[in-house]
């Protein structure tokens, strides 16, 4: 049986690792997962022959996540919401689209969000599907800062929270954006966020990035993207072998996984 993660580019992918990591620790040595580099122009056609070369499923990654929810028979509650679909599931001759990544964030952070004040530093695609996992975990005030005011704003209004010029304090803040790729979180109003108690950052690598420098410095308890990308694997895992995910295992494999560069995990492009 196969599974794999489709993109483009997808060679920097480390979901490879971490699943096949996951079926060789519960004995699955009949399943691989594969990488799948599938320019934009054949994905569609691409995605629909998959079941017939015997794939059970596959991960979405950019540029393909809204063009995966278009093309899926039906559409967990979560992808229908968020606008895209990071995991499509081939069964009876159908395909069913699902969006892991919000809840993987959500599992990530390992506590309740409900009624905190969460501030969300971005406006791009991971922030969307931040956003309404915070907004449906029933956090009091969801805020969006972004250095373009409009892409906050329209981000807002899809799901009813707020744009902010300048941040507020927040008991919770969660980086998205690219700070940290070039390794500076200049242009991040950082001086502004007063003192969260915990920080969700969306960049891993090698070395520490500098929003996850900033929040330990200050105490705050510290999220990294590797574990938002293992809890969201985690969820695809079960829906696709209907076997709870060894998440220990795949963290480790995520984490032993060392390529000298930094990653920022994509919710949607």
């Amino acid at each position: 049986m196969l599974i794999g993660v489709a993109g483009w580019p997808v060679s920097h992918s480390r979901s490879p690792e971490m699943h096949n990591a996951a079926l060789a620790a519960l004995g699955r040595s009949d399943w691989l997962y594969t990488r799948l580099p599938l320019p934009p122009e054949l994905f569609n056609e691409a995605v629909r022959a998959l079941p017939g070369s015997g794939y059970r499923g596959i991960n979405v990654t950019i540029p393909h996540k809204e063009a995966a929810l278009a093309l899926a028979d039906s559409a967990s509650g979560a992808a229908a919401a968020i606008g895209a679909a990071n995991t499509l599931t081939f069964e009876d001759g159908t395909i069913a689209a699902d969006n892991t990544d919000a809840q993987g964030f959500l599992d990530a952070l390992g506590e309740p969000l409900g009624g905190r004040r969460v501030l969300v530093l971005g406006a791009g695609g991971a922030a969307r599907a931040v956003v309404w996992a915070a907004r449906e975990a029933g956090a009091s005030e969801v805020a969006i800062w972004n250095r373009t005011p409009e892409r906050a704003r329209l981000l807002a209004a899809d799901f009813g929270v707020e744009a902010v010029q300048r941040p507020r304090a927040a008991e919770v803040v969660v980086n998205t954006t690219a700070a940290g790729l070039i390794g500076s979180a200049e242009g991040l109003p950082l001086d502004q966020v007063a003192e969260p108690e915990l920080v969700a950052d969306l960049v891993y690598g090698p070395d520490e990035p500098p929003v996850t420098a900033w929040a330990r410095a200050r105490g705050a308890r510290v999220i990294d993207g590797l574990e938002v990308l293992v809890r969201q694997g985690a969820l695809s895992f079960v829906r696709w072998t209907g076997e709870d995910a060894p998440v220990d295992r795949m963290r480790e494999a995520v984490r032993s996984r060392s390529d000298g560069s930094l990653v920022r995990v994509r919710f949607r492009h």
